[in-house]
Parts: C-alpha cells; sequence; structure tokens
C-alpha cells in the first residue's frame, strides 16, 4: 500500500464518528473467572465519516478523494477532530548520544496508568521544542516520520519537550462508495468507514 501525504478534507472529517479501539480475547475458565488477553498494545482508530457530508460540494470533493486514493488502496492523512493536538509535555530525555527523537504523547488518567501513542504525522508549522525550558528554533522536524532532530545530543538528563498538532495515517475501509442520489442536489449515504493504519 502506497501513503498519499495529502490530507482528508477537514470540513468533512469534522462529521466523522468513532474513535480508539483495542482487540482483547476473553476467555471464561471453568471457575467462571476471565483471562483476558490483550492482542493490541495501542490502539487503533476507526471512524465513520457519512455524517460530515451536508453539502453537494462536499460530495463532489469526496467523491474525488476516494477515487484518488482507489479505495482502500492508498493511506492519507486523517484530523481526528476529538484528538489532534498535543499539549506541550516531555518526550524524551537527553543521553549526551543521541540526536533524533520520536514524537510521542502521554495519555496519562488520574491513578497514573499511562499509555504512550507515536505520533508519524505531525502537521508542518505547528511543532514547537523545548531544551531544558528553552524553545529551540534550529531543530530539524521530519514531518513524515514523526521525528527531531538536534545538531548536537542533548547533554543527559535534560529534558526534551514539544508542542504539535497531528494527522493520523489512515485509509477507506471500504472499496465501494454508497451513494444514493434522490433528486439533482438531494442524496443519502451510507457508512464510509475510515480506519487508522501503522506505518
Amino acid at each position: 500500500m502506497a501513503f498519499h501525504d495529502v490530507q482528508f478534507p477537514p470540513d468533512i472529517a469534522i462529521g466523522a464518528v468513532g474513535g480508539p479501539g483495542y482487540h482483547t480475547s476473553v476467555v471464561t475458565l471453568a471457575s467462571g473467572r476471565e483471562k483476558r488477553n490483550v492482542d493490541w498494545s495501542d490502539a487503533r482508530c476507526v471512524w465513520d465519516v457519512a455524517h460530515g457530508l451536508k453539502t453537494q460540494d462536499q460530495l463532489d470533493r469526496l467523491l474525488a478523494f476516494f477515487r484518488a486514493r482507489q479505495g482502500k488502496a492508498h493511506g492519507f492523512r486523517f484530523k481526528d477532530w476529538s484528538d489532534f493536538v498535543m499539549a506541550r509535555q516531555t518526550i524524551a530525555t537527553g543521553d549526551g548520544g543521541t540526536t533524533v527523537f520520536p514524537l510521542q504523547k502521554t495519555y496519562a488518567d488520574a491513578a497514573g496508568y499511562v499509555a504512550v501513542r507515536r505520533l508519524t504525522r505531525p502537521v508542518p508549522g505547528t511543532v514547537r521544542v523545548w531544551l531544558n525550558a528553552v524553545e529551540q528554533t534550529t531543530v530539524t522536524i521530519d514531518h513524515t516520520a514523526g521525528t527531531i532532530a538536534f545538531a548536537a545530543a542533548p547533554a543527559s538528563g535534560l529534558v526534551i519537550e514539544a508542542h504539535c498538532q497531528f494527522d493520523v495515517p489512515a485509509r477507506f475501509d471500504t472499496d465501494q462508495m454508497q451513494v444514493t442520489v434522490e433528486d439533482y442536489g438531494s442524496y443519502s449515504w451510507g457508512q464510509i468507514p475510515v480506519v487508522e493504519v501503522k506505518l
């Protein structure tokens, strides 16, 4: 599968229904107790974007986007309006040797449990980086890998922080668009599933 580094129309994505999901196998033992096996350590997002279609112009652009991706064949950037910002937070600590660091968002609940999400598609122009609380202006940002690179390795113990907006790598989860034209300018549509892809 190829990945097209283009963004799904954000004005359609804003009406998407969906979010992160996991895959867990549950086995009920003879005692009645359960054994739960975590099949996916990272969440995978799924959305239905049909609800975002409001106008003929949006339908026209969605059909063009769908044809350009050839259904499921090619991935694209998707803006999940429910979760598209990583507010300033620590992403790593310097070790005196490493110069390239991945962007990653940490989710923590009140009890202290955390989940770390790798961000591979930061939005150009939104990435900010701090080293030991001092904002850096000379770091190199790879917007197709989600990494930041320093010219010289940060000294051991120095805190590296980042802030950015990000898109999610995704693809259509159908090869068939289901649009019903009831009259000129009047139409209805079935589900249009979009699913996150791991690159």
